[in-house]
């Protein structure tokens, strides 16, 4: 008998060793993976702070508690801060994760005892994984939803709410079964606060007692909670702001997208069955199962593209005026868009070459990689930055009230409205900006870097008037063709190069007069020689020039002819002519004229069969 109840002892040790290392295999394995999601998506969070709003002072603390769920937006907004330093705000996402992990084991009773055995460990408490991975998701899902999303404090206030949640469950849980008729009382009471998450905590405080006429009241709390509240005191909002106040929702009024919803169902649906199934959660292979369903969840709704991280850098640098990093960003991406294109030649205006460098690393712009029905462009993403660089600055003020005004008055419009306040002398106007600005943690002595010498040269290049038409890249590349009137040195040579990206010669010609008048003495540059050799062939004009070009360009081009008589044949598509021209043309002006505005502006005519 003694030797049986050793070898019981024995075997009951080795089963907790087995499922303890189960369990803490599994949770570094999660927390390994946890990391590296947030590491590689640290410019996301960084773009997350640049657009995220909070201002200090009593009209945006009232204006948010003046809405359910507000209090706990308000806390999100403010953490949101510190991801001015991504790792910063990782680990405090991460130390609040570790206390959901902790409390949640607590609070759902997760441990041996709760799970029906004494000599069990705490396997259970893995499920707590599930729950975090659900917000972890929501954190690295967005997309571009990142620059037109309205809810402030979105990154933090779901854990956050999430967490009180499960501190009011333990605290229930805690107290005589005869308190309960209260804590459902409390429930009602602060749902203006936690919202749908008090909601969730009446539902799961329910599922753990058997039904009584305490868990009926509960039950009828459950349902007409939304309705009173807002009929007592938000009867100013629509009643589907009310019902279920917080829990997220990704709709436009011409779009909507339910799958970024997903992964708060999933943790809603997750916290509940929890309580239904507690007798089945003795299993040793609970740990595993949890950290490999959180990590495929993750992975599944996670969106990571290159060209969306690498928008963002450049964005980054651009707003600090650091044009070499965004020269360097794009010479290591083949696929570039309309943002990275934009950006890339202001770079280049900045930094020289633009006439001699431009199409070698292409202005042939791809669409962005978005999975989601939103229409996101230029102006969502760097549309005022861009404006202002071009010294369009009331376009770029109007711009960035127009988005702001929409999305939130983040650090990324306040930096962008002062430095317009100070290209245009607005002394009063750049200390109020400043001002909301300095209390903000990270920019407490902020100031503009000083204004550009192009940015000025440009500024006083043309009457900067607001036309109010439209925002998009072609406005742009439209309204810049125009300044080949100008007197000014960089003015003639961006109307010059626009004109030459819209390829119209109509405007080519005068721009190219205006150019080689205000640039006497200089070098011909490159692309320039390109499309003057291509006009003068293509579209030669009564009052064309005679201007002499290097030879080697000269007999380039012949070769480019030549190639192409020999690729357009009837049957072959304009994309399969380009693919095959494109390894020893694509750097030239001329590869750009036949082929990129297909892809710039007509992206499917890549499949349309070439004229014979």
């Amino acid at each position: 008998m003694r030797n049986n109840h050793s070898l019981l002892v024995d075997n009951n040790r080795l089963t907790h060793l087995i499922e303890s290392a189960f369990l803490y295999i599994s949770l570094l394995a999660f927390i390994l993976f946890a990391v590296y999601i947030l590491y590689i998506n640290q410019e996301v969070l960084y773009t997350a702070h640049e657009h995220s709003e909070f201002l200090f002072g009593a009209p945006f603390f009232k204006t948010l508690i003046s809405k359910p769920f507000g209090l706990m937006q308000y806390v999100g907004a403010w953490l949101a801060q510190l991801f001015y330093y991504p790792v910063l705000g990782s680990g405090v996402l991460i130390i609040i994760w570790a206390l959901i992990f902790f409390v949640g084991a607590k609070a759902f009773r997760l441990q041996g005892k709760a799970t029906g055995r004494r000599d069990s460990g705490n396997g259970a408490s893995a499920l707590m994984l599930l729950p975090i991975a659900c917000l972890l998701t929501s954190v690295v899902d967005l997309g571009y939803w990142i620059y037109i999303y309205t809810i402030r404090g979105y990154w933090f206030s779901q854990s956050v709410g999430y967490l009180v949640m499960l501190l009011l469950l333990w605290a229930a849980r805690c107290t005589p079964r005869k308190w309960n008729l209260a804590w459902y009382v409390l429930a009602f009471a602060i749902y203006p606060v936690l919202g749908w998450f008090a909601m969730l905590f009446l539902l799961c405080l329910m599922l753990y007692e058997k039904p009584t006429w305490r868990e009926l009241l509960g039950i009828i709390l459950l349902i007409f909670t939304a309705s009173i509240w807002h009929t007592q005191l938000y009867s100013n909002l629509k009643f589907d702001d009310v019902m279920l106040a917080g829990l997220p929702r990704f709709a436009t009024p011409l779009d909507n997208c339910e799958h970024l919803t997903i992964p708060f169902l999933v943790l809603g649906a997750v916290s509940v069955l929890i309580p239904l199934c507690a007798r089945f959660l003795n299993k040793s292979f609970i740990p595993v199962i949890s950290a490999v369903a959180g990590i495929i969840f993750t992975l599944s709704f996670m969106f990571h593209d290159k060209n969306y991280i690498d928008e963002m850098c450049m964005v980054r640098h651009a707003s600090d005026d650091n044009w070499k990093e965004v020269l360097h960003l794009i010479e290591e991406n083949k696929e570039p868009t309309t943002t990275m294109v934009f950006l890339k030649n202001i770079a280049l205006m900045n930094e020289g070459g633009l006439l001699d460098r431009s199409f070698k690393t292409g202005n042939i712009s791809y669409p962005i990689n978005n999975p989601d029905s939103i229409h996101v462009s230029l102006l969502s993403i760097a549309s005022p930055l861009v404006y202002y660089n071009y010294g369009m600055i009331n376009e770029a003020i109007r711009l960035n009230f127009e988005m702001g005004i929409q999305t939130g008055f983040s650090p990324f419009y306040l930096k962008m409205l002062s430095r317009c306040a100070q290209a245009t002398g607005d002394k009063e106007l750049l200390e109020r900006y400043t001002t909301l600005l300095h209390h903000h943690p990270f920019y407490g002595n902020w100031q503009p870097a000083p204004v550009a010498q192009k940015v000025n040269e440009l500024k006083n290049a043309y009457p900067d008037e607001l036309s109010g038409v439209e925002n998009s890249d072609s406005y742009i590349v439209n309204s810049v063709c125009q300044w080949y009137q100008s007197d000014h040195k960089v003015a003639s040579e961006q109307a010059l190069f626009y004109s030459m990206l819209r390829c119209d010669s109509h405007l080519f010609w005068p721009s190219l007069r205006k150019y080689l008048k205000m640039h006497d003495g200089e070098d011909f540059p490159l692309h320039a020689q390109e499309a003057y050799i291509l006009f003068i062939d293509k579209a030669p004009e009564e009052k064309r020039m005679m201007i002499p070009v290097e030879e080697t360009i000269f007999y380039r081009y012949k070769k480019f002819s030549e190639a192409m008589v020999k690729l357009v044949k009837p049957g072959k598509t304009i994309g399969q002519v380009a693919e095959q021209m494109s390894g020893e043309w694509g750097d030239t002006y001329w590869y750009y004229y036949f082929f990129g505005r297909q892809y710039s502006n007509i992206v499917d005519r890549k499949n349309h069969e070439v004229a014979s």
